[in-house]
């Protein structure tokens, strides 16, 4: 079993003050030989396997004491010693990234995400994220509200990178606080549209099933997880495009990650462009070749969080989606008359 260790003598660069906790964790009799970080990322699920094998790199994690590499074998009896840093503080630094907003008062600001923007600063996008655009905005309009943190300072929820969209931000805590609980009562109002592949073969209906994190891959969302958490989502066929695909709408009653794009693809079906869920069939079809996850958040309706007042956005299908689903009513067309 796990259990936290003695510090001992650690290196300057691991002294107490610098690591949030220490694991030590004896690998069983019955364990196969297998990767270091494999191991590990199956037994700290809190971690990523690229975040075990930056801290193996950087040495805070050893096996008999030594410093390894990721791919070191790993075998019964050996001791692994785990040192979680403490988070360095992130320096978020304001950018003039165009916004489109729709609204914005003292409490909150309403915007249109467009496709390609990574919503918060994370490994790999430490900059050119819509916070960063946020906190130039800020630099002339005031604040954002703290309660996300300093990494996800006003936001109350998120879009995908290649999803498209409208977005509340809180500017208060309280308005914040606010806007939180009704994401958590799952009243707000999303309407979505997506191009997917084929179609549902029913009209309309509702896609009932718990998800979570993928119990063998890490960046993926499915029922195949350890913690399943229940997601329903409705649909309607808004435009059949021949037997290539189809033009839905969707109404998630939940606001589970990845929770339309799991759905939709479980159902056989995965939007176009979406090649975690769909592969590489979704990529091209015919002669139209799709730029990104064809997936936009129409419409966002919620309570406001000062006035209490019912208020509903709504942002038009992007030009890079009408110009797909375009050429696919041509393909479409001429797939019926060769």
């Amino acid at each position: 079993m796990p259990r936290k260790a003695a510090h001992g003598n650690l290196p300057s660069s691991h002294h107490p003050n610098h690591i949030l906790t220490t694991t030590e964790l004896i690998v069983t009799a019955g364990e196969s030989p297998k990767r270091l970080d494999q191991f590990l990322a199956n037994r700290e699920p809190r971690l990523s396997r690229t975040a075990l094998q930056r801290l193996i790199l950087e040495g805070h994690i050893t096996v008999g004491g030594q410093p390894v590499k990721p791919s070191h074998k790993i075998k019964p009896g050996d001791r692994i010693r785990l040192c979680i840093p403490r988070p360095q503080p992130l320096e978020i630094n304001p950018e003039p990234i165009p916004l489109e907003i729709l609204y914005e008062d003292e409490a909150i600001l309403v915007l249109n995400k467009q496709a390609g923007l990574v919503v918060h600063p994370a490994p790999g996008n430490w900059t050119g994220t819509l916070v960063n655009a946020l906190l130039h905005h800020m630099l002339q309009t005031g604040s954002l509200s703290t309660i996300g943190g300093k990494e996800r300072p006003g936001l109350v929820h998120r879009l995908d990178k290649e999803t498209s969209g409208v977005m509340v931000v809180a500017k208060q805590d309280e308005a914040h606080a606010h806007l939180a609980a009704q994401f958590k009562r799952h009243s707000i109002l999303r309407i979505y549209e997506a191009l997917v592949w084929k179609g549902p073969r029913s009209s309309r209906g509702t896609i009932e099933l718990a998800i979570g994190r993928d119990a063998r891959e890490r960046k993926k969302f499915s029922s195949r997880t350890m913690k399943p958490k229940p997601s329903a989502t409705e649909y309607v066929v808004h435009e059949r495009l021949g037997a290539l695909a189809a033009h839905v709408v969707l109404y998630p009653r939940t606001g589970r990650t990845h929770q339309l794009r799991v759905h939709l693809a479980t159902m056989g079906c995965p939007i176009l462009g979406d090649r975690v869920y769909g592969g590489k069939k979704v990529m091209v079809l015919g002669a139209v070749s799709v730029p990104r996850v064809m997936l936009h958040a129409r419409v966002l309706g919620f309570l406001h969080p000062v006035t209490k007042e019912a208020i509903r956005f709504e942002a038009d299908m992007p030009q890079d989606m009408q110009e797909v689903l375009a050429q696919l009513r041509v393909q479409a067309e001429a797939d019926l008359c060769p």
